[in-house]
């Protein structure tokens, strides 16, 4: 793994029997199992070992000055992932079991760190609703998800990355599905949200028309809002994260000019 300092261990009380075959996921991350995604930041493998099926994310290591506040000013991605999933599991809420998280400490600052969680039975992602109109029991699926999205928020959860991948859905059979949530690092938890922020949360899913109009139907029905008000605000800030969106690309776009980019590089080492 190339390290350039101590690798801190936490194993959930539960899984310490396993010890030695999640080390072995992380020690030889680079070599076991088989690649997930094409994230060239964050690279996650699933490793198997017989019946124990282990999710493995490797953090990609930040630039110096994120390197040391990771270290001594701010809890690791690794680290708030472990502990986000934790506090979901204690409240009933579906994401994938937490097992372990890991963290490569040097003086300098924090370099790799990995958080091992269970697999899980992937049907499809939130995107794929929006990928396939015509999904089998797409409508019903709407409907359980929003309730799903309305008891993370009374459980006083903000999902800061609630976007279309970072839910995954089992199909269980006659009408049962399993809503797990991913990607957890951006999460606040125990503060009370809002209408607002409610509606503002499900914006970063990307719903199209026709799906917000079945969510805020389900919505209405849940929390008794007028089912108008609730669309109205989906829409709004639907169309606002669009353009949020659209507006970071065109950026980034001007930002990957040879001068502009200079400038930045210099900026930034400078800080």
């Amino acid at each position: 793994m190339g390290m350039t300092g101590r690798l801190y261990e936490h194993i959930s009380p539960g899984h310490r029997h396993i010890a030695d075959r999640i080390r072995l996921a992380v020690n030889k991350f680079d070599k076991l199992g088989t690649r997930v995604g094409s994230d060239e930041r964050n690279k996650v493998r699933n490793i198997s070992f017989g019946d124990l099926r282990l999710n493995v994310k490797s953090f990609k290591i930040a630039h110096p000055v994120n390197r040391f506040v990771y270290r001594y000013l701010r809890k690791s991605k690794a680290r708030r992932s472990y502990e986000h999933a934790c506090y979901l599991v204690k409240r009933g809420i579906g994401t994938p079991l937490p097992v372990a998280y890991y963290e490569e400490r040097g003086l300098w600052g924090l370099g790799r760190s990995y958080f091992v969680s269970m697999q899980v039975r992937e049907d499809l992602s939130f995107r794929t609703l929006i990928e396939r109109p015509d999904y089998p029991g797409r409508e019903e699926i709407l409907r359980k998800f929003t309730r799903f999205t309305h008891n993370l928020h009374e459980n006083r959860v903000n999902f800061l990355d609630h976007s279309p991948g970072n839910t995954l859905i089992s199909n269980e059979g006659q009408g049962n599905y399993i809503f797990f949530l991913v990607d957890l690092n951006r999460m606040k938890t125990g503060r009370e949200l809002g209408f607002e922020a409610r509606m503002k949360n499900f914006a970063r899913l990307s719903a199209t028309p026709d799906m917000i109009k079945v969510m805020a139907g389900e919505y209405s029905v849940i929390t008794g809002h007028d089912r108008d008000r609730v669309i109205d605000r989906m829409e709004h800030y639907t169309r606002k994260t669009r353009e949020l969106r659209a507006r970071r690309k065109r950026m980034l776009k001007k930002l990957s000019r040879p001068g502009l980019l200079f400038i930045l590089f210099s900026i930034i080492t400078l800080i």
